[in-house]
């Protein structure tokens, strides 16, 4: 089985990487955003970092990812109740997928050959505690775009229904990609997404001749390119773990909290999401980074990501919302 392209060997594309490392250090920053061309790495770099990440614990066989057997909703349907290891589950929710498949149902053949009202998980039990992936993101039906904000909000998944009444974790880290061109994402989904990115082609020789001469490689010859990234993947591996462990050590004393509200208030951003997420995310990079605090610095690297998308449109304004939080980082944090 080819094993996913190694994180560390994707060209390019700094600001797409430092955002989906921001949500393996940190989960609550809100998943991750990615809009711009096709081709240009969107779900290679979630399935990459996936693999990057270290394994799960969980109980041997239950469908929710549980924990602990305490944990499991529905401990009959387990075969063997030990904890063991598995990787870190990342969920495609594609496009057309009914609401039964999300959230889960009863289960149909249960019900007929046994008589039985039995529940069979959705995607929701599958990605918790991983990654949600949903391409082509602004195309999600309407009714599925409601249940996904209904779980992000509460991080439960409920499902009243033929009978069943089941209550789960759902929490996971929601990654969106898309291309703007092909429709806009509805206000309140946009919104639960801690950070946003836009990916564009590369557009010198070098760097494009790099992606392909990269990919031929672990196409062609995919153990001795695995062998070849396997030490820069584990480097990265062992800066988020240690990242993750420093988190709740890492300040951010008065004047950042400020800042965080001046920048947020000049931009016009509704809510105190822009705040919280903008603290949030410079906390991760700091703890990523090995710092003791949170600095201005971490503040402008995070800011177009965990800003942009939460702009009103201003016609009189024709910049893009990444240029305009870029302007207003130089004149707030000046």
């Amino acid at each position: 089985m080819t094993q996913p392209f190694p994180f560390s060997a994707i060209v390019g594309q700094d600001d797409m990487k430092r955002a989906m490392i921001l949500t393996a250090v940190d989960p609550t920053i809100g998943g991750v955003l990615v809009f711009g061309d096709r081709g240009t790495g969107k779900s290679t770099a979630v399935r990459a970092l996936a693999a990057l990440l270290p394994p799960i614990k969980a109980v041997k066989g239950c469908p929710y990812n549980s924990e602990d057997l305490h944990e499991c909703p529905d401990p009959e349907i387990l075969e063997d109740t030990k904890i063991v290891e598995k990787p870190t589950p990342v969920v495609d929710l594609p496009l057309g997928v009914t609401e039964d498949r999300v959230v889960g149902a009863l289960d149909i053949e249960q019900a007929l050959t046994q008589g039985k009202k039995q529940f069979e998980p959705g995607l929701l039990a599958r990605a918790h505690r991983g990654y949600l992936y949903i391409d082509e993101v602004n195309l999600l039906e309407d009714h599925v775009v409601d249940l996904l904000l209904d779980v992000a909000v509460s991080g439960e998944n409920v499902v009243e229904r033929e009978g069943l009444s089941i209550r789960h974790a759902a929490k996971f880290v929601l990654v969106g990609s898309g291309n703007p061109e092909e429709g806009e994402l509805r206000p309140q989904l946009l919104d639960r997404f801690g950070l946003s990115v836009e990916v564009t082609s590369p557009e010198d020789i070098k760097t494009r001749i790099e992606v392909i001469r990269r990919r031929d490689a672990y196409e062609t010859d995919n153990k001795a390119f695995m062998r070849r990234w396997r030490g820069e993947d584990t480097k990265l591996r062992k800066r988020i773990l240690t990242g993750r462990e420093r988190l709740a050590s890492v300040k951010a004393d008065g004047s950042i909290l400020e800042e965080c509200a001046k920048l947020c208030i000049a931009l016009g951003s509704d809510g105190l999401r822009g705040e919280l997420t903008l603290l949030r995310a410079a906390r991760a990079l700091a703890a990523f980074e090995g710092a003791d605090a949170v600095t201005r610095d971490h503040l402008r690297l995070v800011a177009p990501s965990a800003l942009s998308h939460r702009l009103r449109r201003d016609p009189l304004d024709e910049a893009g919302s990444t240029t305009r939080v870029k302007r207003a980082v130089e004149e707030v944090l000046a």
